[in-house]
């Protein structure tokens, strides 16, 4: 019988070295769509990657990012247990080469070595009635870290006021600074409202969502649609060298606020789009 550490070990390792379908469906599309380009080359290049790290089970990137888990847990399990199999995994993990050691002290730079510091691995705890667990897991990398923003609005310099006409305006020009770091085609997640703190947590629980899946909110689907198609006019393309692909999709989601203060926190992810799910319910254990 497998412990709960294993179980994390293998989300890791599937994470790590594998694209979801819905990424992979993505690429293939914009590949499809560029033809015989540098931005078809650049992106059949990324598929035939994908295809020799799920192979071989080596990491999609050498940097294998920043292990950010969303655990939902129910009352047959305590966050310490499930916080020492997560640490315990991401050791293994390290060992085995799934994971690059990351976890660098902001103080005196030395490298932990195993992927454990303060704050290292991220996980965020939900607590639900339900039996079992399920934890999503997203290797963030740090290049595509460097390119999110935030902004405050009102914001003078885009002409942007509190209103999604002023978040669109944020998006559109977060992705056109990033001008293709962060290694694009990239999915834009964004938090309108919260603090600073939860307005960045909205944008990465986005990312969660599914490529081809609908905002529950008309008028938010109406606003990722909208920039999907503009992000994708900026000719920026795979890795900056131009053409119709810049994004794979804009997910967008909401927080209220207090009446002083309206931020529009933006994360980016890249064409590495790293993200996994395990769901156990007793010994019954599944991966998407």
């Amino acid at each position: 019988m497998a412990t709960l550490a294993e179980h994390f070990l293998e989300l890791i390792r599937r994470t790590s070295t594998n694209l979801p379908p819905d990424i992979i469906a993505g690429l293939r599309k914009a590949a499809d769509r560029e033809g015989d380009s540098a931005a078809g080359t650049t992106l059949t290049q990324m598929l035939s990657n994908v295809d020799q790290s799920s192979k071989g089970f080596t990491p999609l990137c050498q940097d294998t990012g920043t292990p950010i888990f969303y655990v939902d847990y129910g009352p047959d399990y305590r966050q310490k247990g499930i916080t020492e199999a997560i640490e315990k995994a991401a050791v293994l993990a390290t060992e085995k080469y799934y994971l690059r050691p990351n976890a660098v002290d902001s103080v005196t730079g030395k490298n932990s070595g195993n992927n454990l510091g303060e704050g290292f691995p991220s996980i965020h705890f939900h607590e639900v009635d339900e039996n079992g667990i399920r934890a999503r897991l997203m290797l963030k990398g740090g290049g595509s870290e460097n390119v999110g923003a935030q902004y405050r609005l009102p914001d003078g310099r885009l002409k942007a006021g509190r209103d999604l006409e002023g978040v669109r305006r944020c998006v559109i020009d977060a992705v056109h600074q990033a001008q293709g770091k962060g290694c694009s085609p990239g999915t834009v997640g964004v938090g309108i409202g919260g603090d600073r703190t939860s307005g960045f947590t909205e944008s990465k629980e986005q990312l969660f969502r599914m490529l081809d899946d609908t905002n529950e909110n008309s008028e938010l689907a109406a606003l990722e649609e909208r920039l999907y198609g503009e992000l994708n006019q900026l000719g920026i393309g795979p890795m900056g060298f131009g053409g119709k692909t810049t994004v794979l999709g804009v997910k967008i989601g909401a927080r209220h606020r207090v009446p002083a203060s309206f931020f529009v926190s933006i994360s980016y992810v890249c064409w590495a789009y790293r993200r996994g799910t395990m769901t156990l319910r007793g010994e019954e254990v599944s991966y998407a």
